[in-house]
């Protein structure tokens, strides 16, 4: 049987700032297909954002994204009858997810405040390599640093 063919995705910018990063984010935030919650949600955590780290908000949300990316990840593959964890380096499209992924289950993760605050917090101190997201990018790293022994069998 042939393997499933992968396609492309387009992916549409948002309506405010017309940045493609920024319509994915949002869609990653949306939950049971309420999008335009999602997009007050991000709008207001950008204005906050603007108030609190006085520079533009795509600007330091740039720079959150590409701090929390990883580089490197552990993938399981089974060898002989036991289990290894294999460093492998991360796709592009999949790196994008992950610091997203990160970054929105940081803020999801706190207490006591409303969504946008959580999230403005997460994305500035994302910005300055501090924050939930960026500690788990760490480990992640630590982990595949740590097995980078079983590195010649990633085929």
């Amino acid at each position: 049987m042939r393997k499933k063919r992968n396609y492309k995705r387009d992916h549409n910018p948002d309506m405010k700032y017309q940045n493609v990063a920024v319509g994915r984010f949002i869609n990653a935030l949306m939950w049971d297909g309420k999008k335009a919650i999602a997009e007050a949600v991000v709008y207001d955590a950008f204005t906050e954002i603007e108030k609190q780290a006085k520079q533009s908000p795509i600007e330091v949300f740039q720079k959150a994204l590409e701090n929390a990316q990883p580089l490197v990840e552990v993938a399981s593959k089974r060898v002989g009858g036991a289990n290894y964890q294999v460093p492998r380096e991360v796709r592009p499209e999949r790196k994008f997810m992950l610091a997203t992924r990160w970054i929105i289950g940081a803020a999801r993760a706190k207490k006591g405040k409303n969504m946008a605050l959580k999230l403005a917090e997460e994305i500035i101190a994302a910005s300055k390599n501090e924050g939930i997201a960026i500690k788990k990018k760490q480990d992640i790293h630590r982990m595949a640093e740590a097995n980078r022994a079983f590195a010649h069998f990633s085929w």
